[in-house]
């Protein structure tokens, strides 16, 4: 171990001097941030008035395919995987619509966040309707329904950037689609800026300082873990008692109070990153699904109403490109909808059953008991999102002709890791628990909730591949 030191120290070192490095080249970090906005905004405008790609099509010659791969391909499974590594950097360093929301408001009303803006269901809610809505628009596999997903929450970042706040991220503070997602992933980041209270307390008026603008509303002082920091690197060295820092991955969610943990975070967890997710890349291969749409759809030639069979919604509202042979009719939206609900009614309620029946081991307070455990599914729950969003890059990469034989093994790794994970993170919650039978019986409910995700996106890569 003694060995070791010298290597973890230089490492810790290197850290944060990278930190201090974000600090002191903010010109840098600005001009990489509107390349990132430039090349987002040509990917995902031009491909949306480009005719539908032809089978042969490959990313090298045809623009769509290329802005597929990037998008959806790259772009989104990597970043979620980000998360897990180094916290939320993607998005104080690269995130376009962070960028974009910030800049208007430098220029915009700069009004006061009001307090229905606060509320803490709306990343809940937006990943949810962003979820189901890009199921029905297809928005992995055509352009214009990426522009309307993507950039339409890109014009809504700019416009609430014009209205509220003064140089800052409101937009990804409190109404991102996916800023919950990140927020939780980031907890187990091995990564953070840590904040040292007593070295500020003691320098804090006689230490010179820098102006530090936190953009997305951070209380520094008060941070103590990387879930709302973005990783900017404006404030390090503040005070000399901010600094870019190692710290075990498993520390923050082991040690959460159950008075801290949030409902908001375990639904997205358990419902959203779960439920929803699975059953947002279930419904396409499901031959449940097959089977409750030929019912259906017989139940509506027979009785009625006929305009459910209609196929005319148009295509940012439902699929509709008669030329790729792909139109949803109302009934599709409606049991593509109802199937991502379904499942994540099924499985959620599973999963949270099994929490409460672990949480009867904690003592009082079962439900708050139950939301704290619900944080240990977190990598379990970010690496099946993973895995749910590489299927798309597995699909390109296949279109490709790449050799893919490995992919199986590596979607058993991945999804092996993610339970191990989140057994480890189980084992540790239960630490206070009192007797050993008591907490063996509480980790093994906890194992089976693990059991039900694991089985779910099992069904999807083995089952019915």
């Amino acid at each position: 171990m003694n060995a070791l030191a010298p290597v973890a120290s230089r490492a810790s070192g290197l850290l944060a001097a990278y930190g201090d490095w974000l600090r002191d080249h903010a010109g840098i970090v600005r001009t990489v941030q509107w390349m990132v906005v430039a090349v987002y905004a040509f990917l995902i405008v031009v491909p949306a008035f480009l005719p539908l790609p032809d089978g042969d099509a490959h990313a090298l010659d045809n623009l769509t395919v290329f802005a597929q791969w990037a998008f959806w391909g790259l772009w989104w499974p990597f970043v979620i995987l980000s998360m897990l590594v180094a916290g939320r950097s993607w998005c104080g360093l690269f995130c376009p619509e962070g960028t974009l929301t910030e800049a208007a408001s430098r220029v915009g009303l700069h009004r006061a966040v009001p307090r229905w803006l606060r509320w803490g269901g709306w990343p809940f809610v937006a990943f949810l309707a962003t979820t189901i809505f890009g199921q029905l628009v297809s928005v992995y596999q055509y352009a214009p329904a990426a522009l309307v997903v993507l950039g339409g929450s890109t014009v809504a970042a700019i416009a609430v950037g014009l209205v509220y706040g003064k140089e800052k991220r409101v937009w990804c503070r409190h109404l991102c689609p996916v800023s919950g997602v990140f927020s939780v992933l980031s907890r187990v980041a091995p990564v953070h800026f840590r904040v040292d209270r007593e070295t500020w307390s003691r320098n804090a008026g006689h230490v010179p300082v820098h102006p530090v603008n936190c953009a997305p509303l951070v209380r520094i002082r008060r941070m103590t873990g990387p879930s709302e920091c973005q990783m900017c690197g404006r404030c390090s060295g503040h005070l000399d008692a901010i600094a870019l820092s190692f710290r075990p991955p498993n520390r923050e969610v082991a040690a959460l109070p159950a008075t801290e943990a949030s409902g908001w975070d375990a639904a997205l967890i358990v419902v959203g990153m779960i439920g929803v997710a699975i059953g947002a890349f279930h419904w396409s291969a499901s031959p449940w699904f097959v089977e409750w749409k030929l019912a259906a759809a017989a139940l509506v030639v027979d009785h009625g109403p006929a305009w459910l069979l209609s196929d005319h919604a148009p295509w940012w509202l439902l699929t509709h490109y008669p030329d790729a042979n792909d139109v949803f009719t109302w009934l599709d939206g409606l049991l593509i909808a109802g199937y991502i609900l379904a499942t994540a009614l099924v499985v959620s309620s599973l999963v949270w059953g099994a929490l409460l029946v672990a949480a009867g081991a904690c003592g009082k307070a079962r439900v708050a008991q139950a939301v704290r455990l619900a944080y240990a599914l977190i990598p379990l729950a970010g690496l099946g999102v993973f895995l749910g969003l590489s299927s798309l890059t597995v699909t390109l990469a296949k279109a490709e002709g790449w050799p893919l034989g490995a992919v199986p093994a590596i979607r058993v790794a991945v999804l092996g890791a993610g339970a191990a994970w989140s057994l480890s993170l189980a084992w540790r919650q239960l630490a206070d628990v009192a007797d050993r039978a008591s907490r063996l019986r509480a980790f093994a409910a906890c194992a089976i909730a693990v059991a039900v995700v694991v089985a779910a996106w099992a069904l999807l890569f083995f089952g019915w591949s």
